[in-house]
């Protein structure tokens, strides 16, 4: 696993920990005060009144459990180790904690009932377990393996491919799929585009140590076209290369070059806020939901829902969501339409397609039919921000491969192009040079302008074609 993307995750779960072991404090004074828990334990009364004295020791718990799960070697383990890698120092940095607090509290004079530290101990021990089982799930499910796992090319010479596989293997965890390998010297370099769009890779991994030099510029070349992180390995470099520029894969050292926004604790942010964001906008407008889909199923014959693939994260497919504005049988007639096409390039849009239902202009003029796309944004496969997603067909068609940059964010449901007057944007370079200029600049701040000027757009009803 690259070094940024684990220390965001290690720190994600520190966070989680402290907080767990926050609430299991709070749980060990209320199982203490439970009449039951006391009847049942035949201990002596005791008021929760008693809890409110040592809330303080908050500000030395929250800090310190995660540090001390740390020193234990506990977040030094990949994602999907032995549970006995997970268990004994688990076990090991909750008694450390639970004796840390009770010297503390002595040295205050500060006496805690010896119920409450035993209760305190045993809680966040099986919390923190609990949410590694639940991580553990989470991964090992076909949707998790396709959210988590990273999927890369090996470009080389021969030997030094069989090398790099032999040694990373070695080293390989869940997080981790090695696609595809292009031999330079045996394979054209040019052949790296079509494996980048069959296998949908999120990066190159390059060994130049015996030469190539030129063909490796070719191939770093065409990654930072189609705007995929391309991963030079560096150990022919030693130890002199300036480190802001490293990177490590599974502990080997690595170059990378990359032309779309870096992990970052932005983009985790990012995440949140759109699954939040999902989840809240599903919930609010579940009415407005149904009364569309009685409209829609009511003014036409056909599903409710129209389903496409479309290109996402590095133009892997996915099932995009939309009220169906159209015919059953429309994608029978585009061809008889491409005379009509106002768009140039590979994307085909005319304002007054004969193939719309009354109902669905109506849905268009005002971008609700997207509204299901809300669904895709909760699955991950969105973002609220980003390039609008692009039938696979469309993809496939695109004559230049610098387009394809505009395919290593995730599509979202807005962004410059929406509230660029897209109705006025006939050429399909205009759209991509948006798209463009938005991962170069992106930013949480730039997201929320978008956002704000989407919803006026959308009520003034440029929607789409």
């Amino acid at each position: 696993m690259l070094r940024r993307d684990r220390q965001i995750r290690t720190q994600i779960h520190q966070l989680a920990d402290a907080c767990l072991f926050a609430v299991s404090f709070w749980l060990a004074y209320v199982l203490r005060t439970n009449p039951h828990i006391i009847t049942w334990l035949n201990l002596d009364p005791l008021s929760f009144d008693v809890f409110n004295s040592v809330v303080w020791l908050y500000f030395a718990l929250i800090p310190a459990a995660p540090l001390i799960l740390e020193s234990q070697g506990f977040y030094n383990r990949p994602a999907l180790c032995p549970r006995r890698d997970i268990v004994w120092p688990l076990f090991k940095g909750c008694c450390i904690t639970t004796i840390g607090l009770v010297l503390v509290m002595y040295a205050l004079r500060f006496v805690s009932p010896r119920v409450v530290m035993a209760f305190f101990g045993i809680i966040s021990f099986t919390l923190v377990y609990l949410k590694e089982e639940l991580v553990r799930w989470a991964l090992r499910s076909k949707f998790g393996q396709a959210q988590y796992q990273r999927r890369f090319l090996l470009v080389g010479t021969q030997a030094e491919i069989e090398r790099l596989r032999h040694e990373l293997n070695e080293r390989m965890d869940a997080s981790v799929a090695l696609v595809g390998e292009l031999s330079l010297g045996q394979t054209p370099v040019q052949h790296l585009v079509q494996m980048l769009h069959e296998h949908s890779a999120n990066g190159v991994i390059i060994s130049a140590r015996h030469t190539y030099f030129e063909q490796v510029e070719t191939a770093i070349k065409t990654c930072e076209l189609e705007g995929v992180e391309t991963w030079l390995v560096a150990d022919f470099f030693g130890t002199q290369i300036a480190r802001a520029r490293f990177d490590e894969l599974l502990g080997y050292p690595l170059l990378v070059f990359r032309s779309a926004p870096e992990a970052s604790w932005q983009i985790v942010v990012k995440q949140v806020v759109d699954f939040l964001g999902a989840l809240f906008l599903l919930l609010i407008l579940s009415w407005l939901f149904a009364i569309i889909a009685i409209l829609v199923k009511l003014t036409s014959p056909g599903p409710v829902f129209f389903r496409q693939q479309r290109s996402g994260l590095n133009g892997a497919p996915f099932t995009l969501y939309k009220f169906r504005t159209m015919v059953t049988n429309a994608e029978q007639f585009k061809h008889e339409l491409e005379a009509m096409n106002e768009m140039s390039g590979p994307v085909f849009k005319i304002t007054n397609d004969p193939r719309i239902t009354p109902v669905g202009k109506w849905l268009r003029r005002y971008s609700l039919d997207e509204l299901p796309q809300l669904y895709n944004v909760l699955r991950t496969e969105m973002s609220l921000v980003g390039p609008r997603p692009l039938p696979v067909d469309e993809v496939k068609r695109f004559d230049n491969l610098a387009h394809r940059r505009r395919l290593s964010v995730k599509p979202g449901l807005t962004c410059l192009w929406q509230i660029s007057g897209r109705n006025q944007i006939s050429d399909f370079r205009d759209w991509v040079r948006l798209d463009l200029e938005y991962i170069d600049n992106w930013s949480l701040w730039l997201d929320l302008k978008i956002l704000v000027r989407t919803v006026p757009a959308v009520f003034v009803g440029t929607g789409a074609k």
